[in-house]
């Protein structure tokens, strides 16, 4: 039986950019191919060339190259590059889902709501009433 390792698991652009750490326009500008093999990824990331090496230098930290966006109500995960408009979300659903399925909001407290948050979500803040 052949032994389907996630070393020899073909992985898309984006998906190279995710484990790596770094925005897809930088894969391409660098000559990421269009499918790299897992063991190959894990070969740039242990011995990064000097284009990634000097990216990973140049990082602040401050804000995520990538976030993992999980719905609060049925744990789908979506990867996606964060937004500089998101604000830090108290939750984040499916937009299928309706804001009646959230836990109330405390009293004292408003709910507001962000569409386009990734692929499919929407992003719910509760702050304190002024």
């Amino acid at each position: 039986m052949a032994n389907n390792s996630s070393s020899s698991a073909s992985l898309n652009r984006r998906q190279v950019a995710q484990a790596l750490n770094i925005p897809p326009e930088m894969a391409v500008r660098n000559g990421i191919p269009t499918r790299m093999k897992a063991s190959e990824v894990a070969a740039l990331d242990a011995n990064p060339p000097a284009w990634l090496a000097q990216s990973r230098a140049n990082s602040t930290g401050k804000r995520p190259v990538w976030v993992e966006l999980r719905c609060y109500l049925c744990d789908f995960l979506e990867v996606a590059r964060p937004k500089k408009w998101w604000p830090n979300f108290t939750y984040v659903i499916c937009d299928f889902h309706v804001n009646d399925e959230l836990p109330s909001t405390p009293a004292g407290w408003r709910r507001s709501e962000y569409d386009g948050v990734g692929g499919r979500f929407r992003g719910i803040v509760d702050t304190l009433d002024p």
